[in-house]
């Protein structure tokens, strides 16, 4: 995956500073992916260690006992091909809100890789009627969890250093959506030798968060989602970072260049329809999407499309009579129909594509 990885270099358009995120950057389409207040060299503070305190393959001297906010002296780089597989898993109870196994069998174990264009690929429409297909990854909160990319003193990315992240699907904290938080390493620091997110706070390197939000769904080892739109540079391929000392697979979806000032991800409505409304027994969710009859069209209609202003993957919805289905077929007609349930989730459905 290093080919893939260096794909991931977004220049920062303010300051000409090179973020790298091994992944969950990406090079957005229009080139950038730097947004007013992230991070400028001149911000910058040289708050990680020194050269003096750690370089390249010293150990600490015999005798010498461990002092606060330097690394472990005999830490040396991990290949992460030599790592352990973390394990995830996005349908248990503790994960998925709208896909549990508890109450779908049917759905993939711990660690089985997930075919995401097989089992969670939606068909409705765009703002303009336009037919269009977006991934499901569920419901996600609204604050972004942090993901760590490592930066050495003098701005440059540490070359195939994977990316760092402390929670995984199931895990209090969890989301799709990271805000990225940049760490400043000294000049000796090896790529991979700090795995996970301890080792940045038992180092005492600076940390800086960023503006940049990215949506990096973690997913089992093996797991597919072929689609991008049209607008996303990002390879389909899975990207690997580390969570505690483990491998950690995830996808990148980059569409759309996403910001905010408090980690705080954006959203946009969508107007859904299910084939039995929320007030009837089993309705909602687990009745699945009203469609076409012999179709996967349904009438699920986004406000807006990659390109658009407000355009996020992050999605407010909206549930509307089903008794409208026929009527609905934009975002005009959506808006007209019977509003049963208004901000009732927020989910994550990146749009793939636009027919």
């Amino acid at each position: 995956m290093a080919d893939t990885r260096r794909r991931f270099l977004t220049t920062l358009a303010s300051t000409g500073t090179v973020l790298a995120l091994a992944g969950c950057s990406g090079s957005d389409g229009d080139g950038g992916g730097g947004t007013d207040g992230e991070m400028t060299e001149g911000e910058m503070t040289d708050g990680g260690m020194t050269e003096s305190e750690m370089t390249d393959g010293d150990a600490m001297d015999e005798g010498e006992e461990m002092t606060e906010g330097s690394m472990d002296g005999d830490m040396g780089p991990t290949d992460p091909s030599d790592a352990p597989m973390a394990s995830v898993d996005r349908f248990s109870d503790a994960a998925g809100m709208l896909h549990q196994r508890s109450a779908n069998d049917a759905l993939p174990d711990a660690d089985e890789p997930i075919d995401f264009d097989e089992q969670f690929l939606t068909q409705g429409y765009g703002p303009d009627g336009t037919v269009i297909e977006y991934y499901d990854f569920d419901v996600q909160p609204t604050e972004a969890a942090p993901i760590y990319a490592l930066f050495y003193e003098n701005g440059d990315p540490v070359e195939d250093q994977l990316n760092i992240i402390d929670v995984v699907p199931g895990d209090e904290g969890y989301n799709d959506f990271w805000q990225v938080h940049k760490v400043t390493v000294p000049d000796g620091y090896e790529a991979n030798t700090a795995t996970s997110v301890s080792h940045i706070q038992e180092a005492g390197y600076d940390i800086e968060p960023t503006e940049t939000i990215k949506n990096c769904p973690v997913v089992p080892d093996g797991s597919t989602a072929e689609l991008r739109h049209s607008a996303d540079s990002s390879s389909a391929d899975l990207v690997e970072g580390w969570y505690d000392g483990e491998v950690v697979p995830y996808f990148l979806f980059g569409e759309a260049s996403l910001s905010s000032s408090d980690g705080t991800v954006p959203l946009s409505p969508i107007y859904v329809s299910f084939n039995a409304n929320p007030d009837e027994d089993g309705g909602g969710p687990p009745s699945g999407f009203l469609s076409e009859e012999g179709s996967d069209q349904t009438h699920n209609v986004t406000a807006t499309v990659p390109g658009d202003d407000g355009y996020s993957p992050l999605w407010l919805v909206n549930i509307f009579d089903n008794a409208d289905f026929d009527s609905v077929s934009d975002l005009e007609s959506a808006q007209d129909a019977d509003i049963l349930a208004s901000s009732a989730a927020m989910v994550n459905c990146p749009v793939v594509a636009e027919q």
